[in-house]
């Protein structure tokens, strides 16, 4: 008898251990699922607001890319640049507000100076040249790119200038072909209506 009751003791103790397993197993299982909830929840509207940023950004770029395109109808616009490639590859970041190309009406304004100079010409660590804009020309391909090409001379620049344009963004770059040497100068950047544009002219040439 002692041994039955011993036996029926163990299987009930038996059958509480797996009880309290299985109830520990569903209450895992449970915190699982609603973290699990919770992740989905978050990443949704992770989604949701990286969608709403990234249209945020796109009507943006549309916005100021019809600026740009307007700017550059009107001859009336600056092309801030942030990057500077020479002619034997070498890549300078640059202030946008002390590199670009400026186009007034007739008068057209390069300034170049590279972050590594530490003074120049200009005052400004680098070189600014003004003169006249001539033979102002605007193709635009199947794809909507733009492409602008113009001359600029004066006492301290001759040269030409092709400037490319995406549709959609503001975002451009310009190649400079001066015609008394093979300099070549590549600019990237933004362009901006004239009136907008935060640029600091230095001393010309």
């Amino acid at each position: 008898m002692k041994k039955i009751m011993l036996t029926f003791m163990v299987i009930v103790a038996g059958l509480s251990v797996t009880a309290l397993d299985i109830n520990a197993q569903n209450k895992a299982q449970s915190r699982f699922r609603q973290e699990m909830d919770k992740w989905h929840k978050d990443m949704a509207e992770f989604r949701a607001r990286s969608e709403q940023r990234r249209a945020l950004e796109e009507l943006t770029d549309s916005i100021a890319g019809v600026q740009a395109a307007a700017a550059v109808r009107n001859q009336d616009f600056v092309l801030e640049a942030d990057q500077v490639t020479f002619k034997n590859g070498a890549t300078v970041f640059v202030n946008s507000n002390t590199t670009f190309i400026s186009v007034k009406g007739n008068r057209a304004v390069v300034q170049i100076s590279p972050s590594n100079f530490s003074s120049g010409p200009n005052g400004v660590g680098g070189v600014t040249v003004d003169g006249t804009v001539s033979g102002m020309e605007r193709m635009v391909d199947k794809k909507g790119n733009v492409t602008v090409s113009f001359n600029v001379m004066g006492i301290g620049i001759n040269a030409q200038i092709e400037i490319y344009m995406t549709p959609g963004t503001n975002r451009a770059s310009a190649t400079i072909y001066p015609n008394f040497n093979s300099n070549t100068v590549w600019l990237q950047g933004d362009i901006v209506p004239y009136e907008n544009s935060d640029i600091f002219e230095g001393s010309s040439l």
